[in-house]
């Protein structure tokens, strides 16, 4: 299969992989000094993981707390940048732990080179993790 050729191709390409529970292909998009962070992370939850592997690691577990079924309401603003795009979603599904609905609001600030992410900022809603059973992966936390 081809490399997607946009920021926007690759980032839809990689919700299709959350989907789908392949977070090893997922964190296959990253570069290897990619940048992920959290800027509205509430206390005790990580703001800034350095490198694929911290990416990775962060991730592992995903599939085992959030049961992804959907990303509604999928806008991608491109920018001045060619590079960088500007997303707006939603997910949602279920946490695996309690069965309960899973809604989350997202908008992501995501800058790919040579086809990989290497900075994406996650300005997720830091209210959802106020609900009990909100652990949305078993690590750093």
């Amino acid at each position: 299969m081809s490399a997607p050729t946009s920021p926007a191709d690759l980032y839809r390409r990689g919700l299709r992989l959350l989907l789908d529970k392949n977070i090893p292909a997922w964190v296959a998009l990253w570069a290897d000094d990619g940048l992920m962070e959290f800027p509205f992370a509430p206390e005790g939850w990580p703001r800034r993981l350095e490198g694929k592997e911290a990416v990775a690691a962060y991730m592992r577990h995903y599939p085992d707390h959030i049961d992804l079924h959907d990303f509604p309401d999928l806008r991608i603003h491109e920018t001045t940048d060619p590079r960088t795009i500007v997303v707006e979603m939603r997910g949602v599904g279920r946490l695996v732990e309690s069965d309960a609905p899973f809604d989350m609001t997202y908008i992501a600030v995501v800058t790919v080179r040579d086809g990989l992410i290497t900075s994406y900022r996650d300005y997720w809603n830091p209210l959802a993790v106020r609900e009990s059973g909100t652990a949305f992966t078993g690590s750093t936390r």
